[in-house]
């Protein structure tokens, strides 16, 4: 079973799987309670953009990726805030043109390589040692983040209202944490690829929310889930010979399966017990 982990790539791969899936997993615990599940796609189709404009200016892809990427989040936030137009529609606008003029480029050019592919279904085999160290950067600075902004998170998930009562900048709040999901997505991006990193993100904390109603108790068990289905993700598609981010894709929903059982079981149980008594 555990064959594979004689090779350095493996190990590499393995360790990028846990800590993007538990970075996606926490930070996806607000995007779900928040209802911005498409946040998260949105800005993967527009880093996706950064990224191509960066291959071609001659820029590193951190670098350029990450400019494009926090630029987007902070003209999503910014337009919302200040129109009267819904944020669904703003992500939409904003992050499809950002795609389309990274689709555009890549057609113009043709001089693509296969980090291309990568960057839009993943290449967790690829994965060096300075990618371990931005993911692990990226989630030291996220989970210091929630720690310190844990009580104005916690209010302005539930209500933003309350929580500018109790004197929380909600604005700045937003801005961070967009930024904050950002770089999550720039880290995640070459491991899962765009068209996988929206499930990487929703998928765990909702089959959290499946088993627990605690909201620091979800936090836990969403990253859990998160790191936990990378370890088993990766162990899947070296076995069978599968496409690694689909694989973790495939046992986060497996997990979601089982806990969506465990929990109409349990209602079953509930309304039974009800009648009986």
């Amino acid at each position: 079973m555990f064959e594979p982990f004689q090779f350095a790539f493996f190990r590499h791969g393995v360790l990028a799987a846990v800590l993007a899936g538990g970075l996606c997993g926490l930070i996806g615990v607000y995007i779900v309670l928040r209802s911005m599940s498409y946040i998260g796609h949105g800005l993967s189709h527009a880093i996706f953009g950064g990224a191509v404009v960066s291959y071609v200016i001659g820029v590193n892809f951190y670098l350029g990726a990450g400019l494009w990427g926090f630029g987007a989040a902070l003209l999503i936030n910014q337009v919302t805030r200040r129109t009267r137009i819904n944020a669904d529609a703003v992500i939409g606008i904003i992050t499809t043109a950002s795609f389309a003029v990274g689709v555009a480029i890549i057609s113009r050019f043709r001089s693509f390589t296969r980090s291309f592919d990568a960057a839009l279904f993943g290449n967790i085999l690829g994965v060096e040692r300075a990618d371990l160290l931005v993911i692990g950067a990226v989630a030291i600075m996220v989970a210091g983040f929630v720690l310190v902004c844990y009580r104005g998170l916690l209010f302005n998930t539930f209500s933003s209202e309350t929580a500018q009562v109790y004197g929380i900048k909600t604005g700045w709040l937003d801005t961070l944490f967009a930024l904050m999901l950002a770089a999550v997505l720039i880290a995640t991006m070459q491991i899962m690829g765009v068209t996988l990193i929206a499930a990487a993100l929703v998928i765990p904390p909702t089959t959290a929310r499946l088993l627990t109603s605690s909201f620091h108790r979800l936090m836990i068990a969403a990253t859990l889930i998160g790191a936990g289905t990378g370890f088993v993700g990766m162990l899947a598609s070296y076995h069978f010979d599968l496409a690694s981010g689909a694989t973790i894709v495939l046992s986060q929903a497996t997990c979601f399966c089982l806990a969506l059982a465990a929990w109409a079981l349990r209602g079953r149980r509930g309304r039974f017990g009800t009648h009986v008594h």
